[in-house]
């Protein structure tokens, strides 16, 4: 659905962002795409969006070139950016203006997802808290029904409970004609909700692996002592202990945890990497 081919990419005056990046993501996933601030995730969703054009390669979405922002590609794909703006109108007139433009869009699974998060529907946006308008925009973008579903660091301005409305409707929403990309760097605000990973660091892919391939290859563990520190992948201490990434060699089934997986491959890449080559 999403395929990304020698993609190079600079802004000006700037060393190049993507050199040669390559990436393709199909229907029917929830993909984390994670990474620091500034490791390009913004830049690569815009890519997908068509907000940014390639300087070498092709980024195509539902076979078209996203640059060129055609009408069919424009129904099917809805960005929720990071930053936004909202027009000083009653959620029922913005719903109004911009609900035509997408032909899959349910006026009675937008009230339900507004009631999930608690949003009276006759208020004005402008009213909104910077969370309350994020939901609402959240609301609007899984209610558009569209084949492709982008958002930048979603969770951002949420609070802790709408954090968890948050997985709870972006999981029932997932079929097996869309493609959902959510970017973060809060990791673990994606706990349980995605079903494949994409990390980029210094403006690279370094790891694309769907969850039950990783928690095949890899057993994650929390244990009072590291006996073997030579078997250890990545480890990080607390009160509770050592919490360990260890590659799986018996076949062990272990819960991922995402926040220690995305630390062990910024610390760890090579040796991860060659695990699942």
């Amino acid at each position: 659905m999403i395929h990304i081919e020698q993609l190079h990419f600079s802004y000006r005056k700037h060393k190049p962002l993507f050199e040669g990046l390559n990436l393709q993501l199909e229907a029917g996933h929830i993909y984390g795409l994670l990474g620091k601030n500034g490791a390009g995730k913004s830049t690569l969703l815009k890519h997908i969006s068509g907000l940014l054009f390639p300087q070498g390669g092709s980024c195509k979405v539902m076979n078209y070139n996203s640059m060129h922002r055609q009408p069919g590609f424009l129904r099917e794909l809805f960005l929720v950016p990071e930053e936004f703006y909202l027009p000083n109108v009653r959620i029922s007139s913005y719903v109004k203006s911009y609900a035509p433009f997408y032909p899959h869009f349910n006026k009675q699974e937008f009230s339900q997802y507004l009631q999930e998060f608690s949003i009276p529907p006759d208020q004005k946006l402008t009213d909104m808290s910077y969370g309350q308008k994020k939901k609402v925009l959240i609301s609007f973008a899984l209610a558009a029904n569209t084949k492709v579903l982008v958002m930048d660091e979603p969770t951002n301005g949420l609070d802790i409970p709408s954090k968890s409305q948050f997985r709870k409707v972006i999981a029932a929403a997932v079929s097996p004609e869309k493609c959902i990309v959510i970017s973060t760097h809060q990791v673990r605000d994606l706990d349980n909700l995605i079903d494949s990973i994409v990390v980029i660091d210094e403006h690279r892919i370094i790891f694309r692996q769907d969850i039950a391939t990783v928690t095949d290859k890899l057993c994650f563990k929390v244990v009072s002592d590291m006996a073997d520190p030579a078997k250890v992948l990545f480890a990080e201490s607390s009160l509770r202990g050592h919490a360990v990434i260890l590659e799986n060699d018996n076949g062990e089934h272990s819960k991922i945890d995402m926040e220690l997986l995305f630390n062990g491959l910024l610390a760890n890449t090579a040796r991860i990497q060659q695990i699942f080559n």
